[in-house]
């Protein structure tokens, strides 16, 4: 099952849950929940959001022929370039 990482603003914590892509988490109560957690003081309808991160999605290679390790800052996210040699 995929891994997401949510954000609490009203605590400022980020915790890891697993959960399939269809499911939907939208409060601090859901997220201490799934993640098998106390609430502590926070409310639990406090909202949280998904951090959405550059990640590297697997295509079955370990690493693509094509790609190359970008040596401009602004190239791409996530450091790796799908350019032509």
């Amino acid at each position: 099952m995929p891994k997401y990482d949510y954000r609490c603003e009203q605590n400022r914590q980020t915790i890891e849950v697993s959960h399939s892509m269809s499911d939907r988490v939208n409060t601090w109560g859901e997220l201490c929940a799934l993640a098998g957690i106390d609430a502590g003081d926070t409310p639990s309808d406090a909202p949280v959001h998904k951090i959405i991160s550059g990640g590297y999605v697997a295509t079955g290679a370990s690493s693509p022929a094509s790609a190359h390790a970008c040596t401009a800052p602004s190239c791409c996210s996530g450091g790796m370039c799908a350019l032509d040699d």
